[in-house]
């Protein structure tokens, strides 16, 4: 009988760390944005919001906008929504004429988590 007792505190402990760790193991995810990916705009936005799985840290996230001819758009600085700490809010600092445009963006998780990605839009 000796034995069984800390048989089973093992299994409860291996059990109880393995349902724990996929939320350990979470990281940001873009659920969704604007413009949204593929979208084609018939008027440029004023901003890039991305919306994220899980709160965000915007120091250390941001974005690369790139247009016609492979060129960088400027952007004011990243920053969260006043109300939700799983949006990115990047304005534009001027008008985008008319192209393709990619963006490439980086987050760091408020648990500390890198996720980057990219996606594209047009403005006709």
């Amino acid at each position: 009988m000796a034995f069984i007792a800390p048989r089973v505190l093992c299994a409860f402990t291996l059990t109880a760390s393995l349902l724990a760790a996929p939320a350990v193991w979470a990281h940001a995810h873009l659920k969704h944005q604007y413009p949204a990916a593929d979208a084609v705009m018939d008027a440029a936005p004023q901003a890039l919001t991305l919306n994220f799985s899980e709160g965000i840290e915007p120091a250390f996230s941001g974005i690369t906008l790139t247009g016609p001819n492979n060129q960088q758009q400027q952007t004011a600085k990243a920053k969260l929504a006043p109300d939700d700490k799983k949006q990115l809010i990047v304005p534009l600092s001027a008008p985008l004429p008319a192209g393709r445009y990619q963006v490439d963006w980086h987050v760091v998780s408020v648990d500390g988590h890198k996720t980057k990605g990219s996606y594209h839009f047009s403005v006709k």
